[in-house]
């Protein structure tokens, strides 16, 4: 499987962005995927996943609850990142990952595939 990961930018505070992520190789459907992201310094870090089980849906934490919202399209095979009220704090280069197992997870090792990752920058 391969990622396309794109839609990064350099957006004021308040801004959104729309992150894409496209898959070839192999169809999404059977695949969990997930969104991370590495800030400057810091470790890379789960923000969002959706199980191909029902869709469900699970992100981090209340930092990005109501302002991130990830979807899927089987058709296109492509997974996004809608992003919403962007904060300084959001900046980062946000990665897409798929899993070969219906269970979301936080953890970087248990996904299988990795995109190539988009800047997003948010100013202040």
């Amino acid at each position: 499987v391969q990622l396309q990961a794109s839609g990064g930018g350099l957006v004021q505070a308040g801004g959104s962005l729309r992150l894409s992520c496209a898959a070839s190789g192999r169809s999404l459907s059977r695949l969990t995927m997930g969104w991370f992201r590495q800030a400057p310094g810091k470790e890379r870090v789960f923000v969002a996943g959706i199980s191909w089980e029902a869709g469900t849906t699970y992100y981090v934490d209340d930092s990005v609850k109501g302002r991130f919202t990830i979807s899927r399209d089987n058709a296109k095979n492509t997974v996004y990142l809608q992003m919403n009220n962007l904060k300084p704090e959001d900046t980062a280069v946000y990665y897409c990952a798929a899993r070969s197992h219906w269970m979301i997870t936080t953890t970087n090792h248990d996904y299988d595939y990795w995109g190539q990752g988009t800047q997003v920058t948010v100013s202040s």
